[in-house]
């Protein structure tokens, strides 16, 4: 019997971007909730801990609900119970190498919350120059391609792919050219941006939605535009 799945989320969280495109990798029907941060329902803030996205909500055989949280946490959860493609390799070590280039990506997700918010040139320059040494490190851990690790999908790259997700709409706004030099991960973005379980991970209003976060936060790389 197949569990129900429901992944609570939110029109631009690139935490749960990871989720979804781990679930259309695997090709698992699941509902999806989108809900308002700026306003979170009292029944999501009964069941989420941490008062964050994503939720999965999977039920159990028996018919009860069991809530998991944390993006990481709900991809593993996924590859170690659900059929389809693997996501993870095999080998203990690659695993593990794996799941620390997943924290990584998520350390550069700090550094773009500064980038896209922040209203002070100063703060924007360091984030950046912080953003371009963890791309440079990025670029030197990279295999030949199309993905992280060559030709197999893996869960390193539904943790990136939400990350360069960013840069097709503040890079339209003024390019940053933090990918110029840096030849395969300017591949591995383009190849991570033509999978259809990442287009398929956020709605076609995202470039919208993300320039009307930008206009509420009076972003700084805003003012940079041509």
């Amino acid at each position: 019997m197949t569990q129900a799945l429901t992944l609570v989320s939110h029109l631009l969280c690139p935490y749960v971007q990871r989720a979804a495109i781990a679930l259309h990798e695997k090709d698992v029907p699941f509902e999806r909730v989108v809900i308002d941060l700026a306003n979170k329902p009292q029944w999501f803030l009964d069941i989420s801990p941490l008062g964050k996205v994503p939720l999965l909500k999977v039920q159990r055989p028996d018919g009860t609900e069991a809530v998991l949280f944390e993006s990481n946490v709900i991809c593993e959860y996924l590859e170690e119970t659900q059929p389809g493609a693997r996501l993870h390799p095999e080998d203990p070590l690659a695993r593990a190498q794996h799941r620390a280039w997943m924290e990584f990506g998520s350390a550069i997700l700090a550094d773009l919350w500064g980038y896209e918010t922040t209203q002070d040139a100063a703060v924007f320059a360091q984030k950046r120059e912080a953003l371009a040494a963890k791309f440079d490190r990025v670029e030197a851990a990279l295999a030949q391609g199309p993905y992280f690790a060559g030709e197999a999908f893996s869960l390193v790259d539904t943790v990136f792919a939400p990350v360069f997700r960013y840069f097709e709409v503040f890079d339209a706004i003024s390019d940053s050219h933090l990918f110029d030099a840096l030849p395969k991960v300017n591949a591995w973005r383009h190849a991570l941006a033509a999978r259809p379980s990442v287009r398929a991970a956020v709605v076609p209003e995202y470039p919208q939605h993300l320039m009307d976060f930008l206009k509420k936060y009076q972003a700084h790389l805003l003012t940079l535009a041509a």
